[in-house]
C-alpha cells in the first residue's frame, strides 16, 4: 500500500506544473543585491518623479504592476483610534521608467531623529547659557555654553544624514529584467 502511495505522488509530482514569475533583479557591479518579485513591497521613485510604496502584484511584459493601499486612522467614540483600509489603487510602470530605489536601513535607530533631538537641545542650552549671562555673570559657566554649542553642531551633522536612494544607473547599479518561461 505504501510503494502504491509514493507511486502516485511521483506521477504527480511529474504532472503538477506550476508557472513561475517574472522577477526583477537589482545589482551592483553585476552582482545582485536584491530580488523583486510578486508579493514584495517596494519603494520608488520614476524618472517622471511620482513616489510610489506598494506591494508587486506582478511582473509581466518589462511591467511592474504594483497596488498601493491607502489607509486611515479615524478616532472612534470611545477615544481610540482604528486604522483602516479605504481603498487601494493599482498602478503599472515599465522596469525602465524607475529612477530610483528607496533603502530601508537594516538597523532600527534613527539617527535623523536623535540628530534633530541633539540640535534642540543643543539650541536650548545655549540660549539658557546666554541668558545666565546677562542676568547673572557670577553663576555663568562657560563649559555648559562650550557642551551646548557642541552638542547642537554634532546634532546638526547627524541630522544630515538620510537614508540612501539607490539611483539606477548611477554607481553601477542597474535593473535587470528576467523573463521566466
Amino acid at each position: 500500500m505504501k510503494t502504491i502511495f509514493f507511486h502516485f505522488l511521483i506521477l504527480f509530482s511529474y504532472i503538477a506544473v506550476a508557472q513561475s514569475s517574472d522577477f526583477l533583479l537589482l545589482k551592483k557591479n553585476n552582482k545582485t543585491i536584491k530580488s523583486f518579485y510578486s508579493g514584495v513591497n517596494i519603494e520608488l521613485v520614476t524618472k517622471s518623479g511620482v513616489y510610489k510604496n506598494g506591494t508587486i502584484n506582478k511582473i509581466q511584459n518589462d511591467s511592474i504592476f504594483l497596488q498601493e493601499f491607502l489607509i486611515n486612522r479615524s478616532m472612534t467614540s470611545m477615544g481610540f483610534y482604528v486604522i483602516d483600509t479605504l481603498g487601494s489603487f493599482h498602478y503599472n510602470y515599465h522596469y525602465k521608467d524607475i529612477l530610483s530605489i528607496i533603502k530601508k536601513s537594516k538597523e532600527n535607530f534613527d539617527w535623523n531623529a536623535s540628530g534633530a533631538a541633539l540640535l534642540g537641545g543643543g539650541m536650548l542650552l545655549t540660549v539658557a547659557s546666554g541668558i545666565v549671562y546677562l542676568v547673572d555673570r557670577d553663576k555663568f559657566s562657560p563649559q555648559l555654553l562650550i557642551a551646548g554649542s557642541g552638542l547642537g553642531v554634532i546634532g546638526y551633522f547627524l541630522s544630515k544624514i538620510k537614508p540612501k536612494n539607490v539611483v539606477i544607473g548611477k554607481r553601477n547599479y542597474k535593473l535587470e529584467y528576467i523573463k521566466m518561461q
